[in-house]
């Protein structure tokens, strides 16, 4: 495993991370699936170690995922670990059988100390306003909040998980003020839209946490137009047989250097994200031990002419299977 400064932090996270999302299991808010489908406890209990026996050492979760479930799972079983780096997540709740946001300051303290319970932990390396919008920001309570935070010693850095399309003013809105610590951000093989954003964050000092670098399995190569998701699994609204079908076809063109450098298509799409160096780490869900083996299996460099041929791909024949990936959300 290889390691990576997180921006001018003193974290030395693994290039590759563990997304914890996966293994909250199947919850709903009302009629909104907000998970994976089920998931088994004790196979995610494995993924977890087998994380760790392969050098990972940077967890991903939130307060959300699985209705504080994924953050119960990681504190049973590596809280207490001071080698081990958690990053989660505070502001969308289920309120009312439906979902929600609160970045109030008096919601994002509670928040926080439910986490630390949850994880038992003193201290949570990375907490981040999940996906707060230029207005909270602006109105500056959850700002507030998190410096407070810091200042307790309940969080060791900050910073902002963004929303998956835009182009993301609250990043700008911190990078201009000096404020946070890093960002995590939507960017892969087929939505490379926040090229510039990596580009200009990492010359200010921010550590990148890339999301989603297999957009939700299409990347793996595993699916085809007959792929169908259960009702509790988000994938079941977004990833509909017509995206799955145009993906497929456009990523073609790509999978031809899986057999140049001898790796799957979920190795190619990984080793593509970490060619930039100014992505810190990368966070590949996980539900199972094989899967941490396909994730880390792949240690190639990517060629520069190869990484310039994925990103035109992504700039043309990539292009209209993203804006059919924006409609559905």
């Amino acid at each position: 495993m290889h390691y990576r400064n997180f921006g001018h932090t003193d974290l030395r996270v693994s290039e590759t991370g563990f997304g914890a999302w996966a293994m909250g299991g199947g919850a709903m808010i009302g009629s909104t699936a907000i998970g994976w489908g089920e998931t088994n406890d004790q196979l995610s209990r494995e993924a977890v170690f087998a994380a760790l026996d392969a050098g990972i050492n940077f967890f991903d979760t939130a307060d959300i995922y699985g209705l504080g479930h994924s953050e119960e799972l990681l504190g049973q079983w590596i809280g207490r670990r001071k080698d081990i780096i958690i990053a989660t997540k505070g502001g969308n709740v289920a309120r009312e059988g439906q979902f929600t946001t609160d970045y109030s300051k008096k919601h994002i303290l509670q928040a926080c100390d439910d986490s630390l319970r949850r994880l038992q932990r003193e201290t949570i390396d990375f907490y981040q306003l999940h996906t707060a919008r230029l207005p909270q920001l602006q109105q500056g309570e959850c700002i507030e909040a998190v410096q407070e935070l810091q200042k307790a010693g309940k969080i060791r850095y900050w910073g902002l998980s963004l929303n998956t399309f835009e182009p993301a003013p609250e990043a700008q809105y911190l990078m201009e003020r000096g404020l946070g610590h890093g960002f995590q951000l939507v960017f892969n093989l087929l939505n490379q839209q926040s090229l510039p954003l990596i580009r200009l964050a990492a010359e200010k000092g921010y550590g990148l946490i890339a999301r989603m670098p297999l957009q939700f399995g299409l990347l793996s190569g595993k699916f085809d137009k007959e792929t169908r998701f259960p009702v509790n699994d988000h994938r079941s609204k977004r990833l509909v047989p017509e995206i799955i079908e145009a993906a497929t076809a456009a990523l073609e063109k790509a999978w031809p250097l899986c057999e140049q450098y001898q790796c799957t298509p979920t190795g190619l799409a990984l080793r593509f994200i970490l060619s930039f160096p100014e992505i810190s780490v990368t966070i590949p869900g996980i539900r199972t031990a094989q899967q941490v083996a396909d994730n880390i299996h792949s240690q190639f460099l990517l060629s520069p002419g190869d990484r310039d041929f994925l990103q035109t791909l992504g700039e043309t024949d990539f292009r209209p299977v993203l804006e059919m990936i924006k409609a559905r959300g």
